[in-house]
This record gives C-alpha cells, structure tokens and sequence, in this order.
C-alpha cells in the first residue's frame, strides 16, 4: 500500500490519477487533496477517499467547500499556498503528486521533497522555474522524483535501455496542436475555442492553448535539461500528430529508443505511481497495424516562435526560463479573456524577457521576484495590445 497526496486534484490529469487509485483500492490511498475552485469536485473527492487533510484555492473556497461537507470534515481543511503546502507535507503521505497548474507548484514540491517525499511531477513549471534548486534539492534529500507527462515518461523508459554517458540526443514528440498545418496568416485570426480543441488529448484550458502555441513542448525541453541532467544542445523536438510514439533517445551508437502507446494519461501516472512494476490498466492494446504510417516532420519555429523563445530562455539560464513561465501564464489567461490575439501570446512573451538580465538560478528569491516582475510586466503588454 503507497499512502498519496494529490496536489491538483480536480484537474486533468488529478482525475486521471485518482481513476488510477480506484483501480488498484489495494495499493494506493489518499492522504491529502488539494484543488482550486472546483468546490464541487473536490467536495465529492473529500468524501470518497477521506483524506486527512484538504485545500482549497482561498479561504471563501475553503468556506464553500466546509458547507459541503459533515462536521467531521470541516478541521480538515486549509487553503492557498500554505495548505497546498500542508497537503504536500501530510506525514502520512510517502509520495506526492504534483499536478497544479503553473508557478502554484513550485513551493509545494520543494516542501514535499524537503519533507522526505518521493514526488510524481506532473507540474512541468516546477522545473521551468527553479530547476537547478529542486534537483540539487531532490539529491540532498534522498528522494526520488518521477516524471508523469507522457513525453518525460517515454524518456525516462527509454533512458534504461543504456547508460546515461552513451546519450546522444533526447527527442521530444510534439502533435503540433490543432493547428499544424493552418497557414501562418490565419493564427491571428484563432478563437479561445479553437485553440482548445486539441485533436488527440483531453487537458485542461491552460496546457491545451500552451499545446496549440507549442509553447508547452518548450516548457518541457527545459523540463527535460533539469530532470534528466542533459544539456540543451542534445535536446531536439520533432512534430509528430499521431501521439503514438511519446518521446526518443539516441544513443551514441546511433541506435534510438522509443516508447509508444496508446495516448492515455493513465499509463504514464500508473508507471510513476508503481515504478519499477507495471500495472494492468485494462486499456486498449496499440495496434500498429490499425496505425498505419506514422509521420515525423521538423517543428516550424517561424509559425510557432514560442518553442524557439523557450530554447533560447533556457540557454540564457539564470531566471530567464521562470520570467518565460510567468509571462506565458498571464498572456495565455488574457488571450482565454479576448483581451489579445492568438500571436499576441508569443510576441507578449518575448517583449517581456527582454526586459531580464538571466541573473542567478540558485536564488530562489531572485526567481520568485522575477516571477512577480514578469507577470506585472505582461499585463501591462497585454493591455497596451
């Protein structure tokens, strides 16, 4: 039995994990939820897996959620960042998901791996952020840190078919949106709605805009340099709209690794969660003959410059990745609000990292004050469009 807390609960993929829980009642439970403003959901969650501690996003959440829920429940429940932060370090729990959306998983997982917690990370702005503190952090502590995206996940399986000094290259898949093949003049005119139907993922409103910008694969390369101690010039992206191979490595011998299956976030968080066994889930099989071709194309950095101005944050260093991540959430929010334009997001996003210096990725205060600086920043830009 491996005792849980679920930071995220009522998201995308936070569902997909406790689907996961429900599946195996005899390995898993829940110690602690936490969520935002879906009071509803997390009401119904509190009841079913009685956790020993729940937050919300704020304290009239916290209020709305108590009236929800018997008495009993009630001295449970704390909110904001210091009950995210008391779920992540429930003495009970023995692993913690990070599955929040953006910077609210920063403090959080860093208070679960000083706590002695292993941690399945499924919020890829952690790293984005802070990447050097929370590695050196997961090493001092002893603790394992486990990817959940799918495309972390297929690299991290296929890191284990040879030894980490024989990597040549890690590729990164990407399905390139919903808008892969729609002419460059076109991206202006893109609606909220559009930008949100992703072809071959269901996720949540911020991933699926950051998916259509391919911001989301940048964000995952700076991921991918931290988790698996990789520089960025041997990490390379490759478009790939079937979403069946979920991401490469090449080793130096010229032999390359996938990991292909079905698109289905149960896989990747079933692996995280039982690693090194592999669960049944009793999912549909990948049938290679029912695939048919599978396609690999270059990504178009001039149609999608988001991804190129994430390489170029990392390779700045410093903050510059965390300034990327706050400028990003606040234009993806006003673009969801028809306060600007589907293109307005990038060119946001670049105007404000020209405003930093790179700075020192080992101070976590010069990070969080770049954060704040970036997001007051971008909503002047936004603003002004």
């Amino acid at each position: 039995m491996k005792t849980l807390a679920l930071l995220g609960s009522t998201g995308s993929i936070g569902k997909n994990v406790l689907n996961v829980v429900r599946a195996f009642p005899d390995r898993f439970r829940i110690a602690g939820l936490a969520a935002g403003k879906n009071i509803t959901e997390l009401a119904a969650q509190v009841l079913e897996f009685q956790p020993e501690c729940v937050s919300a996003a704020d304290e009239q959440s916290a209020a709305q959620l108590a009236a929800l829920l018997p008495a009993e429940c009630r001295q449970k429940i704390s909110w904001g960042e210091e009950g995210n932060i008391q779920v992540a370090t429930v003495p009970a729990a023995q692993m913690v998901i990070t599955a929040v959306v953006g910077a609210a998983g920063l403090m959080p997982t860093l208070a679960a791996i000083k706590a002695g917690k292993d941690i399945g990370l499924a919020n890829k702005e952690t790293l984005v952020m802070a990447g050097r503190i929370v590695m050196q952090a997961v090493r001092e502590h002893q603790v394992s840190l486990l990817p959940i995206d799918s495309e972390h996940s297929a690299i991290f399986q296929a890191l284990e078919a040879g030894r980490r000094d024989d990597v040549a290259m890690l590729i990164l898949t990407a399905s390139g949106g919903p808008f892969r093949a729609l002419a460059k003049e076109k991206l202006a005119q893109v609606t909220p709605a559009q930008a949100l139907a992703h072809p071959n993922w269901s996720m949540g409103r911020k991933i699926s805009i950051d998916s259509a910008t391919m911001m989301n694969k940048g964000l995952e390369v700076i991921e991918a340099r931290w988790l698996f101690d990789i520089p960025a010039d041997k990490i390379r992206v490759v478009v790939h709209s079937e979403s069946i191979v979920h991401s490469l490595v090449e080793y130096i011998d010229g032999s390359v690794m996938a990991q292909l299956g079905i698109p289905d976030m149960r896989i990747p968080i079933a692996y995280a969660l039982s690693y090194p066994e592999r669960l049944n889930l009793g999912l549909s099989r990948l049938s290679l003959s029912a695939c048919g071709s599978l396609n690999f194309e270059k990504p178009d950095y001039e149609r999608f410059p988001a991804l190129g101005l994430a390489f170029a944050a990392l390779k700045e260093g410093g903050v510059k990745p965390a300034v990327l991540n706050a400028a990003n959430e606040v234009a993806v929010a006003a673009f969801l609000e028809q306060k600007i334009s589907f293109t307005d997001i990038a060119r946001v996003v670049e105007a404000v990292l020209a405003q930093f210096a790179p700075g020192n990725d080992l101070d976590l205060g010069e990070i969080l004050a770049a954060d704040r600086t970036a997001r007051e920043l971008a909503q002047e830009k936004c603003r002004a469009n």
